[in-house]
């Protein structure tokens, strides 16, 4: 089964998960384990890996109703520290405004890392003129001072004044990317654009606002190859899966906004992730209500399984992510096993 076949498989797996389990009227636990109710939402991202999970889980605990579903990182923070989640799926870190909300809501929480992954820049297979983009060509792109740019060459003088090459070619600029629902929207600011706004006293939390974007990433796969000029991003899972389709960019680490620094194209791949060596690698998380997860057996039974290996090892893996460092896996553990002895 192709990765594009399998994550289809689990979205259809993970629906008839819920389907079956709401349809039972047993709710005893039985010989398959714990019973009880699991809502997790948030990032469409890290939707995969906990749909995968769900999935897994729901084999051995028939009577547990799960849900999953993947609006976006702050549509889920925001069902999240209403405490109308049990489990919030992220790509980027729980932000200030959240972490007030969710205080106002009574919402105590636990975060923990369960991956790596490396947005992924992208543009047609048929586009020859680009095939490296650094920082600085990013923000004059995407970032806020490019608003109107309809034509690559548009940003040329904005590019050459940040140290670029500015020849980007003479063809439209079809931008499509995730919105601001999205934490790979967010977490896209914060490491590509914010250091350089920031040094050119310009809005640092914002792209561009004039471009196509959806919540869903295979709307985004569809539009960057929906045209031969096309520009956008999503998670890597979802772009190496079409990877035949699409043409991966290499970006380039520069340290500033001059382009100073290095100039060697880095590629995403699951060793650049790793080592972080990839300059849009970021960390993914699940945030658990530690409040149900004491109340019901059956969320805190779903994140115990999250936290083996089978979970946060082999289910990040299966659906395209890349796996934390050992080190990493255990203080992840560590953490849900001190916040359990908390509860």
């Amino acid at each position: 089964m192709t990765k594009s076949a399998r994550l289809a498989a689990i979205g259809v797996a993970a629906f008839a998960v819920l389907a079956a389990a709401c349809s039972s009227n047993d709710n005893s636990g039985g010989s398959g384990g714990v019973s009880g109710q699991v809502k997790v939402s948030g990032s469409s991202t890290v939707l995969p890996i906990s749909q995968l999970v769900a999935e897994q889980f729901y084999e051995q605990n028939p009577d547990v109703q799960i849900s999953v579903d993947g609006p976006g990182t702050t549509d889920g923070f925001v069902l999240f520290c209403k405490g109308e989640t049990a489990i919030s799926d992220a790509s980027r870190q729980i932000e200030d405004e959240e972490v007030a909300a969710c205080k106002k809501g009574g919402v105590n929480y636990v975060e923990l890392g369960i991956g790596y992954d490396g947005i992924t820049v992208m543009t047609s297979t048929n586009n020859e003129a680009v095939n490296c983009l650094s920082k600085a060509d990013l923000y004059a792109l995407i970032g806020p001072e490019s608003e109107g740019f309809d034509n690559w060459s548009d940003a040329n003088a904005l590019d050459k004044e940040l140290g670029g090459d500015g020849a980007f070619p003479n063809a439209p600029l079809d931008l499509v990317g995730p919105g601001q629902e999205s934490g790979t929207w967010g977490s896209f600011i914060e490491l590509a654009l914010k250091d350089i706004a920031e040094q050119r006293q310009q809005p640092d939390d914002t792209t561009r606002p004039d471009y196509q974007t959806s919540a869903n990433d295979n709307v985004i796969i569809q539009g960057i190859e929906g045209s031969d000029s096309s520009l956008g991003w999503v998670g890597f899972a979802y772009a190496e899966q079409n990877a035949s389709n699409l043409k991966i960019l290499g970006v380039s680490p520069a340290e500033d906004a001059s382009g100073e620094g290095s100039s060697d194209c880095v590629t995403p791949s699951r060793d650049t992730i790793s080592d972080q060596s990839y300059p849009l690698s970021r960390t993914l998380y699940i945030y658990v209500n530690t409040q149900m997860a004491k109340d019901d057996a059956a969320v805190q039974g779903f994140v115990d399984y999250y936290m083996t290996d089978v979970g946060i090892k082999q289910a990040v893996e299966q659906v395209g992510y890349v796996d934390l460092p050992d080190a990493k896996i255990q203080e992840s553990q560590q953490t849900w096993s001190d916040a359990e002895s908390g509860m």
